[in-house]
């Protein structure tokens, strides 16, 4: 576990409000110089919290999208049928994310295409290639609610 300190939280609840924010305005807003600021910001990038940069896109902007949620159990569970499945998983570009889940399924898996269709036709591509989908349940997401904001300082009880 690392240690992080008061600063170190602010500056990570500022990135994720805003990761483009200019380190002269991020060390303003948490109370630092700029070199001592920019040496913080390298030492949780390499302690490896914070893990990357990027935007978030509003996918409807793009063209017609549909997001899918889809509940999967595997037909074994051997450790060798997990690795396939894993491996396989991170082929498929319109599985944005996947987690390995305890209880009566294996996973949860996260699919944006461009409509039910097309996910049926990924789906039937999976159950062809044979990596271990035993059965799969199908949540079609109607709106979102709230998306793509954690708060780990709730969680830890800081700040």
């Amino acid at each position: 576990m690392n240690k992080l300190d008061d600063r170190d939280l602010k500056i990570l609840r500022v990135l994720q409000k805003d990761g483009r924010i200019p380190k002269n305005q991020l060390a303003a807003q948490v109370n630092l110089s700029p070199t001592a600021c920019w040496e913080r910001l390298k030492r949780l990038e390499e302690i490896g919290i914070i893990e990357g940069y990027g935007a978030r896109l509003c996918l409807t902007k793009l063209g017609p999208t549909a997001t899918i949620f889809m509940q999967v159990e595997l037909s074994s569970h051997r450790a060798e049928d997990f690795d396939r499945f894993e491996k396989a998983i991170q082929e498929i570009d319109e599985v944005t994310d996947c987690w390995a889940v305890g209880g009566g399924v294996d996973y949860f898996l996260k699919l944006v295409c461009a409509s039910v269709d097309d996910y049926q036709r990924k789906v039937d591509e999976m159950l062809e290639a044979d990596i271990g989908l035993r059965r799969y349940y199908t949540y079609v997401v109607t709106k979102p609610v709230k998306n793509g904001s954690t708060n780990p300082f709730s969680i830890f009880g800081a700040l």
